[in-house]
């Protein structure tokens, strides 16, 4: 009853204000208080995770100018590839997710066109490479299920790349005896 009661009203309140001939906004009262905000207060751009951070990444591959980089923590592969110089004309961008978060210590190679599909042409050792490996290749290690997965992965993205297998030890779950197991089938 409300709602069919506010539908009649509106337009007829809304007619009786048309035949006004002071316009309208200055017969409107505001606090003085009030205060106008700039663009850049009314809609400030987001923080970034980790921005007093920064990181070290390595460029390299189909880019302008590869080297090491530093960038604010919680940047993003497409500005790392902007600080290399760009991508060069031959880059193949279909292998690289340009919006991943970088992490400290990743190196980031860009291959030519054809180029990928050579380097997975290569017989692989049978090695799951931790600094690569998906949650469900993961799942393949024996005594590693969903939950030491993920922490996997988590570790990975908080400290940045494994330099070495033993790492593995530092996640909760994975000490020595499942540590024994899988040692020889990973790899950094």
């Amino acid at each position: 009853m409300k709602h069919m009661i506010m539908a009649i009203l509106l337009p007829v309140l809304c007619l009786a204000g048309c035949g006004r001939t002071e316009p309208y906004l200055e017969t409107m009262s505001f606090p003085e208080e009030t205060e106008m905000l700039t663009e850049a207060e009314a809609d400030p751009e987001p923080e970034r995770p980790e921005e007093t951070d920064t990181v070290c990444i390595y460029v390299c591959g189909a880019v302008s100018a590869p080297g090491v980089y530093a960038l604010p923590g919680g940047s993003r592969i497409f500005e790392a590839l902007s600080l290399a110089g760009g991508l060069t004309e031959d880059a193949d961008t279909t292998v690289i997710n340009q919006a991943e978060p970088v992490t400290d210590g990743m190196m980031i190679r860009i291959p030519a066109q054809g180029e990928a599909a050579a380097e997975a042409a290569e017989p692989s050792d049978g090695r799951i490479n931790l600094n690569t490996a998906t949650v469900e290749e993961l799942m393949t290690l024996p005594g590693i299920g969903t939950s030491k997965a993920e922490s996997i992965i988590a570790y990975r993205e908080d400290h940045g790349a494994f330099r070495d297998i033993t790492e593995l030890m530092q996640i909760p779950g994975i000490k020595e005896g499942v540590f024994s197991k899988l040692k020889e089938k990973v790899k950094v």
